[in-house]
């Protein structure tokens, strides 16, 4: 039997969980030039964009595919059981994909194939996890737990951006090997002391043909969305390619068959009746709204800072990655300071001030960082962030308790799944979306813009012409990755040794790329922001349409003290 003190037990570990999972994402990203280096593999060849982008977003995609089905095996089986095989099968992942004995294509591939198996482990962490507290702790203390539990994960994939821009600097596959230690520890102790003490469903039975079209609609949907972003057919992006339409279109009607078989069987995966409260369905609605406002976010900072902020103040673009990392703390500790506070005091007062007020703040900050220059003062830039992150603290902790407080207790790991899905696939399409904005508003600029600033230094006019009219994602993702494309596109032409050597310094120099795309990507940071406001400010609707505070064990324990005086 669990102590008195299992639920601290429970908070650590599920923390630790959390902590591990976020940090691992996180550190991949700020890695990905010293990955694609030591497994020699360029990145911004055309060929190689699907390599980066599968590495990016495959350990995504599957935590999003499968977490509703592991929360729901989680619920027939014990949540404790999938949680502890999560932590064994992350651990797993992450020691086979630092020993990577391929270069080139197999090498990325290996990672590939890895990253996913990995995503399995984080799904049965994810999915979960918040069951596993809500099983723990009573419901006017919920509201912390999550606050420190989902504090410690978005503290994760900030440190990652730091450890991995130290690690990377040594040797790339320490940015794997770094969580091994911690992923074994995790295991055994995850093992040895937490217990099953929720309510089961053991007689219910497995809904497969709810599970198949789920995660075949979700895998075509979320992957038509990835590949749309690459260039196809002359375009700078593919949502004309066939593939591309039919993994959206079709992925999405295999989704609504999923809901209709969903209200047939008698057992199934996805509780659409769960809808039906108000609290879970405004709570994921808001969560997923944020998700998308919030998710490409951070990939378009690191855009910011890497590509255009730090290279103008003279860091070299191998140590870029690393001072991104140590530039974004602000908004790091903008969710440190705001999330266990909310949580706190959203277990006394209700979700709804807090979340709501926290999503109007982190709109804000979207408005103030499209205001800013691109060539940004750094303590607004540092302000902003922290307003986001503390709109985004507000938010979190509060939303989760809310949603997890409204839904019976036998069915807390299926609803834990629903939300982490609505996360993960938010998360998804935020990327898919942010990128395709930028590379539009790229598109109306960058072209004339690259061309006429490469003849201005003595590149033939068909040699600049033919670059400045190249897909832009290679150019965004350059900056993403902290690159300095200029070199690697003209060398194959021939033009560096017919200009000058001046003119040749200043074109891979450290200002002249930033300098250059700077405008550009100006222009379609006003695209992305304007529509992450809008987003946001949906969400806060959805938020507000919670109404008062709601806890499912006191319902019912009300209605059973209503029925007992009655019959009395």
């Amino acid at each position: 039997m669990p102590t008195k003190h299992y639920h601290w037990v429970a908070l650590s570990n599920t923390t630790l969980g959390m902590l591990l999972a976020t940090v691992n994402s996180s550190i991949v990203i700020i890695s990905l030039p010293a990955i694609f280096r030591g497994i020699h593999l360029d990145p911004l060849e055309p060929g190689n964009v699907s390599y980066l982008l599968w590495i990016l977003m495959g350990y995504m995609l599957v935590s999003a595919v499968l977490v509703v089905t592991l929360g729901r095996l989680g619920d027939l089986f014990g949540r404790v059981r999938m949680y502890n095989a999560g932590f064994a099968v992350f651990t797993i992942g992450t020691l086979v994909l630092a020993l990577d004995p391929f270069q080139g294509g197999g090498g990325a591939l290996w990672l590939i194939a890895w990253r996913v198996f990995q995503g399995i482990g984080g799904a049965m962490l994810m999915a979960n996890s918040a069951a596993i507290l809500t099983d723990a702790f009573p419901s006017h203390r919920r509201g912390m737990a999550m606050g420190v539990n989902q504090v410690a994960g978005i503290a994760g994939s900030f440190l990652g951006l730091v450890a991995g821009g130290l690690l990377s600097e040594v040797n790339w596959r320490l940015v794997f090997f770094v969580s091994a230690p911690i992923g074994i520890a995790g295991t055994i102790w995850a093992y040895v002391s937490l217990k099953d003490t929720g309510r089961r469903n053991p007689g219910a039975r497995i809904d497969w043909l709810g599970n198949a079209t789920f995660a075949i609609g979700l895998t075509a949907l979320l992957a038509g969305v990835t590949y749309g972003i690459q260039p196809y057919g002359g375009h700078s992006m593919g949502w004309t390619n066939p593939w591309v339409l039919a993994g959206v279109i079709g992925g999405a009607a295999v989704l609504v068959v999923f809901c209709i078989i969903e209200t047939k069987v008698p057992s199934p995966m996805f509780h659409l009746d769960l809808f039906r409260i108000r609290a879970f369905a405004a709570g994921n609605g808001a969560g997923l709204l944020t998700a998308i406002s919030r998710g490409g976010m951070q990939f378009m900072l690191i855009i910011w800072l890497q590509g255009i902020w730090l290279p103008l103040r003279g860091y070299e673009y191998e140590d870029t990655p690393l001072w991104a990392g140590i530039y974004l703390l602000p908004l790091t500790v903008g969710f440190l300071v705001a999330g266990p506070l909310s949580g706190y005091l959203s277990d006394r007062y209700g979700a709804r001030v807090f979340s709501s007020g926290g999503l109007l703040l982190a709109a804000c900050s979207f408005l103030g960082l499209l205001l800013i220059p691109t060539d940004f003062p750094y303590w607004a830039f540092a302000l902003l962030i922290f307003l986001n992150g503390a709109g985004s603290g507000l938010f979190a902790a509060p939303n989760s308790a809310a949603i997890m407080n409204s839904v019976p207790a036998n069915q807390r790991g299926v609803a834990s799944g629903m939300t982490a899905t609505f996360t993960n696939a938010g998360m998804v399409l935020s990327i898919g979306v942010f990128f395709s904005m930028m590379i539009a508003g790229l598109a109306n600029t960058l072209p004339n813009t690259l061309t006429n600033g490469l003849t201005q230094h003595g590149v033939r006019p068909d040699v600049a012409n033919q670059i400045g009219h190249l897909p832009p994602v290679g150019t965004l993702f350059a900056a993403f990755l902290g690159y300095n494309p200029i070199e690697s596109l003209l060398a194959p032409t021939g033009s560096l040794n017919e200009i000058s050597a001046a003119d040749r310094d200043t074109l891979t120099g450290h200002s002249y790329f930033p300098d250059l795309i700077s405008g550009p990507f100006h222009h379609g940071l006003v695209i992305v922001f304007g529509l992450a406001i809008g987003i946001t400010l949906l969400a806060v609707v959805a938020s507000l349409l919670r109404g008062g505070k709601y806890v499912h064990e006191e319902k019912d324990a009300e209605q059973r003290k209503a029925v007992t005086v009655g019959e009395s």
